[in-house]
């Protein structure tokens, strides 16, 4: 590791700053994120790259000579395509395609179920094999290779225009092209999505580095003409068929994917929508239930999934009304953002590798299943809100049991626990810490010494939790970088360090932070619903005890606090706070205590009188329960005379006000669902529910910035319908909503109201 220059100035309206280089050696973290060692235990050892931790990052965005077989200073003019020209590139007989396709299994059993008309054996033979040509023509095209070696030889010129770097572990991608030799396996990358250049990006990367041409699955938001042109790139598209999940079209599509995976082309999967982060998208599930059947059909012996974050500084494209629904790409609006990418860098961005695991051993294990299908939030935590009995752990679940078949919900553990690993293995940025900064911490005017200091405090944490950043530099240069992409003024004195003060921000800045905070907060979100339950309880307690002249002086129950955090749980999708789904609340609460005591920010504190040496005393264990009791089951104050635990407030050192700081990272997320309790009274019930969804976009446009988020609207309203605030009526014209019977009544509706604002209010 390169030691740091450590620089130091004095500024006299601030404290002392010292300037330095992240990634020092007191911080450890991994080369890659490790697979959940509780679904694929058998994969946790493989392909991780413990021997290649001293291989550094690479600018994949700049292909040097080092890319192709020659030398010289021709070659480093022109190695650009002659490293394109050199890249394999699968040939095609389109004719083939078609024969093993009307030879499978599936696509027989569908064209025999179908009416044959009055054409006879061989008319009705024709037919069929005319529409699955016309249903595989809407999936892709045969490959064009110069059309994809002129593309990718303007690829990295256009990304060089668009970032600073596109930086890569070198260690991650040896991982990978270890798994892509492994006999007869294919690989399919599950990736987040946080914008168009995603698809691009990735596509060059795999076909660069060797790992080979991919099939990227392409959304339906495009042009016909932009579609033909990503097929002919290697863009695979949904048939736009309505019987997608029965029928041919859905037999096809089974039987493509499978020769997808047969001829070991990378299959490149986008589980989530960039205007509806982190939810599962639908085309997603359609695409994962395809490649589970060919594992489940024989088709290839296994499948090796790799979860793939990517992390922008700004990610390309304008900052589009989350309030609105994304509108049809066309061949002239890529151009129109090429060439506005011309003009201005974007930042830096990064993508980053999970590790490997087997899709046969998650499918065998299926550990997802009892969790998706405990306990619906409807039977736990909504007799709480009514105050009809308190929330039992028992069997808690995440979801609702009618996920559908056991295939269908097998699709969803997949996709949500992918999901998750994929968010977490996204980098965080520079521009994210800041923008984290101005929305959270700082939201009146602010002086940028003290930014500074704030924005080393907040690194400090995040690098002693293990995370990625994808950045490094002078303090001083990350900061003012960061807010030249956020697009604030930095004027800066030419003898001295920045003195500027920032006021406060405008509704479209705010809103732009609160899009570009969001990696902060989903990789400190455990922690931040540990520090909302404090605050709950604090709101219980300081009404009794008045307010204290310290609060490092209050003591707080462990039951009671791991009441309050599984509330929040329940009450909140895993998804959204970035948790695996193979694990029960109860068990992330517990795991949640833990990260808020190894952070710093609690104490375990006991009486004096009942302080003891060694604790020896015999305590029973329930599955479902934590290893001390969830609840009092007794007048005592513990079971077999061993004493209740407590804990104190404490404060890490180097970042004050950090408890305070992780509530206000969940305050836009309660805050909508605050706003969408309020929104229940207004709508005419029933109603479509995306009728719905826009009026209540609509109503959360009112609020001071006005630009609603729809990711959080979205999730606000699959919270209501598990909770059983929201029913679905099935009528002849389609499903509508339905506010539920309880919920009809002013009451309950204040009393879920003030449920959710106990973890916002302080």
């Amino acid at each position: 590791m390169t030691p740091s220059k450590i620089q130091t100035w004095i500024s006299h309206s601030g404290p002392k700053l010292d300037i330095f280089i992240p990634f020092l050696g007191k911080y450890h973290h991994p080369v890659s994120r490790r697979c959940c060692q509780t679904c694929t235990p058998r994969s946790w050892d493989g392909f991780y790259p413990e021997d290649l931790a001293a291989l550094r990052f690479r600018d994949v965005s700049r292909v040097t000579e080092r890319d192709t077989r020659f030398r010289g200073w021709l070659v480093r003019r022109i190695c650009g395509f002659l490293a394109a020209w050199e890249w394999k590139i699968p040939a095609e007989t389109p004719g083939e395609l078609l024969v093993r396709i009307c030879s499978s299994r599936r696509v027989q059993d569908a064209a025999s179920g179908q009416d044959p008309g009055p054409g006879g054996d061989k008319g009705s033979q024709r037919r069929w094999k005319e529409k699955i040509l016309q249903i595989l023509g809407e999936i892709q095209a045969p490959l064009s290779s110069l059309l994809l070696r002129l593309c990718h030889w303007l690829l990295p010129k256009l990304l060089t225009r668009l970032f600073l770097s596109v930086q890569l572990h070198q260690g991650q991608l040896e991982m990978v092209l270890r798994a892509a030799r492994t006999p007869e396996v294919p690989l399919v990358f599950l990736c987040s999505h946080q914008s168009q250049v995603d698809g691009p990006l990735l596509s060059f990367i795999l076909l660069s580095q060797g790992v080979g041409l991919p099939r990227v699955a392409v959304s339906a938001w495009t042009s016909p003409r932009l579609r033909s042109l990503l097929q002919r790139l290697g863009g695979i598209f949904l048939p736009s068929w309505s019987e997608l999940d029965e029928g041919l079209p859905g037999a096809v599509l089974d039987a493509y994917v499978q020769e997808v995976l047969r001829s070991r082309q990378p299959l490149v999967l986008f589980l989530e929508e960039p205007s509806a982060s982190l939810r599962l998208a639908d085309p997603a599930r359609h695409w994962l239930l395809r490649v589970l059947r060919a594992l489940r059909d024989g088709a290839v012996p296994d499948i090796l999934i790799v979860p793939v974050g990517i992390a922008y500084d700004v990610a390309p494209g304008t900052l589009e009304q989350d309030g609105e629904p994304p509108q049809p790409l066309g061949i002239g609006t890529c151009l129109r953002a090429a060439f506005q990418a011309l003009r201005w860098h974007r930042g830096c961005a990064q993508v980053d590798f999970s590790q490997p695991f087997s899709l046969r051993e998650f499918v065998d294990n299926n550990l997802v299943r009892p969790v998706l299908t405990g306990n619906r939030p409807e039977q736990l935590l909504l007799p709480t809100i009514l105050g009809r009995r308190p929330l039992a752990v028992e069997s808690v679940g995440t979801l609702s049991p009618s996920l559908g078949t056991e295939e269908e919900i097998l699709v969803t553990a997949l996709g949500l626990h992918a999901l998750s690993d994929s968010s977490a293995c996204s980098a965080i940025m520079a521009v994210g810490i800041t923008a984290a900064l101005l929305l959270h911490r700082h939201r009146e005017v602010l002086l940028l010494p003290q930014l500074m200091w704030d924005f080393s405090g907040l690194l400090e944490q995040l690098l002693l939790r293990g995370r990625a950043v994808g950045f490094s530099g002078q303090l001083r240069a990350l900061v003012g970088h960061s807010l030249q992409q956020l697009q604030l003024p930095l004027p800066q004195h030419p003898l001295g360090p920045p003195r500027t003060a920032l006021g406060p921000l405008k509704a479209l800045a705010q809103a732009r932070l609160r899009q570009l905070a969001g990696g902060v907060r989903h990789h400190l979100a455990g922690e931040a619903v540990g520090a909302c339950a404090i605050r709950a309880l604090l709101l219980e307690v300081l009404p009794i005890l008045g307010p204290p002249s310290n609060l490092t002086r209050i003591v707080l129950s462990r039951d009671e606090l791991l009441h309050k955090i599984l509330e929040l749980l329940q009450l909140l999708p895993p998804t959204l706070l970035g948790l695996q789904p193979c694990q029960p609340p109860d068990c992330h609460s517990l795991d949640i205590l833990d990260k808020l005591i190894l952070g710093g920010l609690l104490e375990e504190e006991e009486p004096e009188s009942e302080r003891w040496g060694c604790d020896v005393a015999p305590r029973r264990f329930l599955w479902g329960r934590s290893l001390g009791s969830f609840s009092d089951d007794s007048d005592s104050d513990s079971e077999h005379g061993v004493p209740k635990q407590c804990y104190k407030l404490s404060e890490p050192q180097g970042f004050p006000g950090f408890l305070l700081f992780l509530c206000r990272l969940l305050s836009p997320i309660l805050q909508t669902y605050s706003r969408a309790v309020e929104f229940l009274e207004q709508p005419p019930w029933p109603q479509p529910e995306a009728d719905y969804v826009e009026a209540l976009l609509e109503f959360l446009a009112e609020d001071e910035d006005g630009y609603p988020n729809r990711s959080l609207a979205l999730s606000s309203v699959q919270s209501f319908k598990d909770m059983g605030v929201l029913e679905v009526l099935q009528t002849p014209t389609g499903p509508l909503l339905q506010l539920s019977q309880p919920f009809q009544s002013a009451s309950n509706r204040e009393k879920l109201g003030a449920f959710i604002q106990q973890f916002t209010q302080l």
